[in-house]
């Protein structure tokens, strides 16, 4: 059924009678009287909006009409009814993907450069010396349209070299593609709000969720936009800005040619490529001995830089730099300021610093678990990542090579993978591996001990395969119900977050925020061991909780949750992304959508069914 509106003058009406809050948004917490009379403009027939969300939805689809400045418009009423689940979902599928999509060239490079992290007048985007199409298109675009600067990275630069960057920061250039009439930026996908750039492991939780949604060429762009970074800058990077080129990020790449080629075989010129630079990253990035290679043969995170990192704001390491702001008989801005321009040395300092950046490439920033120590721990997540590496390797070699690929002098065999897996098994079953506490452990290997706090990435090995049964039953038995709020799994156990506190801010990663990869590798990881019933529980709490708080706040799918309170409403450092929008939630939160597309896929017609009633886990569970 259709009815016909006065789009303004409804909009308004609406707004004013429910929005009593005026945040721009009908959300549970306004006082309205939760029923709005829409009255057709034809037929002048009635029709009674009740509800919070129905009644955003209504905000919603008027808003939309609105912007295509249509001043009278028949809006669908099977819109404003829809069942959440398939709203959520189609609006991610048909909406968000693409609103989150960018691409590096003519057409996109502004929405990119003129963001809210933007702070030179002229914006710079950097390219690679080695990108000779990439320098000559961008100089030239330079010319064209005189509203931003190019810069060329030298082919082999240094960290000192980058630190100079930190004066005029900018956007790293990505891959171009020819088109039938021109160069086109190879497309990459934002997380979204302050997010406008590419990062390393969002892109890959974000691949997934395209390849459920049937947009494989754009999960394909990603991988393509991996193997620009690592063959131009060395390194798949934290994000493509200047200040993250000593830095790089959880090592998915791997896992993303895997879920491409179950998707669809892709041409076998296009996945040889592509499997050359995972095994190139594997062996620059991973494999060097005294970077994130340690001597006890597992790796770490190890971030190149000095002193604090650049992106953070002003204020926030001042619980950290205080002492040394009183030791140097400073007041403490005047301090930073010394230090960030070296006039000031200190060690220890350096030393935090080094940490602090590691833990930043683990994707993790910031947890109680990597403070001041990320640089000494053989980390469970990275380890996981490595091994699924390694067996993702041995199983393309196996079965799209002939199990054997050369690259240059060097031919590579699948079994030589499957061992240095088994290897890596075996050290993490005897460094990580704690069967008292039935979870694995991070490594510190320079104190040579286990690093006790009890983190979400305990599971991490499920979801890589490298557990044994016995393992496997102890993480799902034993660990797992430490973790279980009713939204999901919180990144920590309280406990460890309670007896690690550093009386800095609230850590985002630890308890009780939860967080959509922990979710995802966790399901996938049950799924892995045949604990079928209990991913259907997992799955079903994190989308319930997903839907609750878009049900009842206009939309809103956030970049986290508080799980205590299962809400959004989260008060912990750097806030909470994908919460600022007026009126229309227009792309989500990256990781977010692709959590809800990827549990629906797993879970059954019953509980979604359930799901659409928001019927509590505690009911079901």
């Amino acid at each position: 059924m259709k009815i016909s509106l006065n789009i303004d003058k409804t909009f308004r009406e609406l707004l004013l009678q429910e929005d009593t809050d005026n945040d721009k948004k009908i959300t549970k917490d306004d006082n309205g009287s939760k029923r709005f009379i829409l009255v057709d403009e034809k037929t002048k027939t009635e029709k009674a909006i009740e509800g919070t969300y129905h009644l955003s939805n209504l905000l919603q689809e008027l808003a939309l009409l609105k912007e295509k400045k249509i001043e009278f418009a028949e809006v669908d009423l099977a819109r404003i009814q829809e069942e959440p689940v398939d709203r959520i979902s189609r609006k991610i599928r048909d909406d968000y993907w693409d609103e989150l999509t960018r691409t590096i060239d003519k057409k996109g490079l502004m929405q990119i450069l003129q963001d809210e992290k933007t702070t030179n007048e002229i914006p710079t985007l950097y390219v690679s010396a080695k990108d000779k199409q990439g320098v000559k298109y961008f100089q030239d675009l330079e010319k064209e349209l005189q509203n931003f600067k190019v810069g060329v990275l030298p082919e082999n630069y240094t960290e000192e070299y980058v630190d100079t960057l930190n004066t005029k920061p900018g956007i790293l250039a990505l891959a171009l593609e020819q088109k039938l009439y021109s160069l086109q930026g190879v497309p990459f996908v934002v997380p979204g709000g302050r997010f406008n750039e590419m990062y390393g492991w969002d892109s890959y939780f974000i691949g997934v969720g395209l390849l459920i949604d049937n947009q494989l060429e754009k999960a394909m762009a990603i991988a393509d936009n991996f193997k620009y970074q690592i063959v131009h800058y060395g390194k798949i990077l934290n994000a493509n800005r200047s200040y993250y080129l000593t830095r790089t990020q959880p090592p998915l790449y791997s896992s993303l040619l895997i879920d491409i080629v179950k998707n669809k075989v892709p041409n076998l010129e296009w996945l040889k490529s592509h499997l050359e630079t995972v095994i190139l990253e594997y062996n620059t990035v991973w494999m060097v001995q005294a970077g994130r290679l340690t001597p006890t043969g597992l790796n770490r995170y190890k971030s190149g830089g000095v002193g604090m990192p650049f992106e953070v704001e002003l204020g926030h390491f001042d619980d950290v730099l205080e002492p040394y702001a009183v030791k140097y008989n400073l007041p403490i801005r005047e301090f930073e300021k010394q230090y960030l321009n070296r006039t000031i040395v200190d060690a220890e300092l350096d030393e935090y610093f080094i940490h602090d950046r590691s833990l930043r490439e683990s994707g993790h920033d910031t947890t109680n678990r990597l403070i001041n120590t990320c640089a000494n721990l053989n980390s469970v997540d990275v380890n996981s990542f490595l091994y699924k590496y390694e067996k993702d390797i041995a199983f393309l070699i196996k079965n799209f090579f002939g199990n054997s690929l050369q690259i240059d002098d060097v031919v590579y065999a699948s079994e030589d993978w499957e061992s240095k897996a088994d290897s890596r098994k075996k050290k993490m079953d005897e460094l990580c591996w704690n069967e008292k506490s039935s979870m694995y452990f991070d490594y510190d290997f320079v104190n040579k001990k286990q690093f006790p706090f009890e983190a979400a990435t305990t599971f991490f090995p499920l979801w890589a395969g490298l557990c044994s049964t016995h393992q496997a039953k102890q993480l799902v038995e034993v660990a797992l119900p430490q973790f279980v709020k009713t939204g999901g799994i919180t990144g920590s156990t309280k406990v460890s977050t309670e007896s690690l506190s550093d009386g800095g801010p609230q850590r985002q990663w630890d308890y009780p925020f939860g967080w959509a990869p922990h979710q995802m590798l966790l399901w996938e990881g049950l799924l892995n061991y045949k604990f079928f019933e209990k991913a259907q529980e997992m799955v079903y709490r994190w989308l319930w909780l997903i839907t609750k708080n878009a049900v009842d706040y206009n939309g809103t799918i956030p970049e986290k949750f508080d799980l205590e309170i299962s809400s959004h409403k989260v008060f912990a450092e750097y806030g909470n992304v994908g919460t600022e929008f007026n009126y229309i939630a227009k792309e989500g939160f990256g990781w977010v959508n692709a959590s809800y597309q990827y549990g629906l896929q797993i879970l059954n017609d019953n509980l979604k069914q359930e799901l659409n009633k928001l019927t509590s886990p505690e009911d079901l569970f």
